[in-house]
């Protein structure tokens, strides 16, 4: 065979591999409003970056007459390429063959690319569309599973490693994204789920249909499985290259820094905003808007456990994390989903060296029986335990309200906080004043001649002596009281002279966060 016609064999076999399982499955996928495996690729990468990687890799398996059948690629594209110019690893999983169903060499082509991601320090992609196991391979298949799980948790806070699930993933494939770092999915497209509505409705007698048991909506607003969610494929696979444009390439590495117009950091907005009554309500987005940069704010969970609100940001060019109470909702209480949403976000901010800021406004712990028996006192524990256990640079701007032990897991000085700032108005405090006037002043206003006139004027005496940012400062507490006009300016000069901040824990093999 001459030199050409191996070069027409390589030709031939590389394009039996790009059409996955053919043409008419790839028009069945196209039926469906989605995209090929391929097709996702060129939209995610920068053009022509792409380079694919065991294109040739085949099955080994001779049970059920699997040994007859082609599966071009295995039911899944692997590679690296770029994104804005910066390198990532992937995966893109074929639904064309075999319904994209993962077996051993499957997953030994996703093992690869996971490995050569976590040596050259890049961050890696799975783009899911599977069906789930390949139930031909029997065990084979959920060792594969296992051996991807096995690196997932391995490469945890050393690259940042993104799923977006594309359609169904079904059984063993969703742990894999439950582990990542984010989970984008597209609304009526994806699903995910342990157990399908078929086998839920013979084992339980439930019956539902896939995209309210594991849809988009599902899973970003009510089990808080995913973070981010979209009306198309083109823009979720938009918002993961956005997202990836805040996040360093590695631990080793800072955020990338872009350059920003000058602008007046004066902010006099910030003064009308929040109102002075402690109880009414307003949406911390404004406030974030004028503290940020113009237009950066990507919100994260932005559908899931809405009384917190965390995403990311940039400050003069500088990627920031942010946590924020919202007071629009539950007036900005800490419950259970707010706490695992919160705490999460602040641990992947602190695996990638993403300073933290947080705009504290805050009446306490949600009260109610079913928080406490939800285990709220565990569920709280884990914002205290990812805020003490940070080293980046930890920032707290105390808005209004901070009470109770909300006020201390909420990046208080005594959690190690690097520098704590109050606006004028706050009140801080184990509770509010309303509250501590009936405890403290209880006998006094039960005997007086007007209880109501003397409660009033016992709760005003305690926000006078106690529930202001003063006697917080005193104490060292709040390293100061600044003009809300000032917050960005405060900060910006706060994260340039903790950009080299170094801080060590004692050495440990891990500690022992309260699942």
């Amino acid at each position: 065979m001459s030199v050409y016609e191996k070069l027409y064999r390589l030709h031939d076999k590389k394009e039996a591999v790009e059409l996955g399982g053919g043409k008419e499955a790839i028009e069945k996928q196209h039926k469906k409003n989605k995209l090929t495996a391929r097709e996702r690729i060129d939209l995610l990468l920068d053009e022509d970056s792409f380079v694919e990687l065991n294109p040739f890799i085949k099955h080994r398996c001779h049970d059920f007459g699997l040994h007859e059948k082609e599966a071009p690629g295995e039911g899944v594209v692997t590679g690296y390429g770029k994104i804005m110019g910066r390198p990532i690893y992937l995966f893109s999983q074929d639904f064309t063959v075999f319904g994209g169903a993962l077996g051993e060499m499957h997953a030994k082509k996703i093992t690869h690319v996971m490995d050569l991601a976590a040596k050259t320090g890049v961050p890696f992609i799975g783009l899911n569309d599977s069906g789930g196991a390949r139930i031909q391979e029997g065990v084979a298949s959920l060792d594969g599973y296992g051996h991807v799980f096995y690196r997932n948790v391995i490469y945890s806070g050393v690259i940042p490693q993104i799923s977006v699930i594309m359609g169904p993933c079904a059984g063993g494939a969703v742990y894999s994204p439950a582990i990542t770092d984010f989970v984008f999915m597209v609304e009526e497209r994806s699903q995910m789920f342990i157990t399908g509505p078929k086998v839920i409705e013979t084992v339980t007698g439930e019956k539902i249909a896939a995209e309210d048991l594991g849809g988009a909506h599902v899973h970003n607003a009510i089990s808080g499985n995913a973070h981010f969610s979209a009306q198309s494929e083109e823009e979720t696979l938009a918002n993961v290259r956005k997202l990836l444009s805040y996040l360093p390439q590695n631990n080793h590495e800072q955020p990338p820094c872009v350059t920003v117009q000058s602008s007046n950091d004066d902010r006099p907005n910030l003064l009308h905003i929040v109102p002075d009554n402690p109880t009414r309500p307003y949406d911390i987005r404004l406030v974030i808007q004028e503290i940020v940069d113009h237009n950066t704010f990507f919100e994260v969970h932005r559908d899931f456990a809405k009384n917190i609100v965390v995403g990311l940001a940039r400050i003069e060019g500088k990627t920031v994390g942010l946590v924020c109470n919202q007071p629009r909702i539950m007036a900005g209480g800490l419950d259970i989903n707010s706490s695992d949403k919160a705490a999460r976000f602040i641990r992947f901010c602190d695996c990638f060296n993403i300073p933290l800021i947080t705009l504290e406004d805050v009446t306490g712990f949600f009260p109610g029986v079913k928080q406490e028996h939800g285990g709220i006192i565990r569920h709280g524990a884990k914002i205290l335990y990812a805020y003490s256990e940070a080293t980046v640079p930890k920032l707290t701007v105390i808005l209004r309200k901070a009470y109770g032990g909300a006020y201390v897991a909420l990046n208080s000085k005594a959690i190690g906080a690097d520098l704590v700032y109050a606006w004028p108005h706050a009140e801080v405090a184990v509770m509010g004043p309303e509250g501590a006037a009936n405890i403290i002043f209880a006998q006094e206003i039960a005997n007086s001649s007007n209880p109501e006139e003397t409660r009033k004027s016992k709760i005003e005496e305690y926000r006078e002596k106690f529930a202001n940012p003063f006697v917080a400062a005193s104490l060292g507490m709040i390293d100061d009281v600044i003009d809300p006009r000032e917050t960005r300016i405060k900060l910006k000069k706060a994260l340039e002279m903790l950009r080299h901040k170094k801080e060590e824990r004692p050495a440990k093999k891990h500690g022992n966060i309260p699942l």
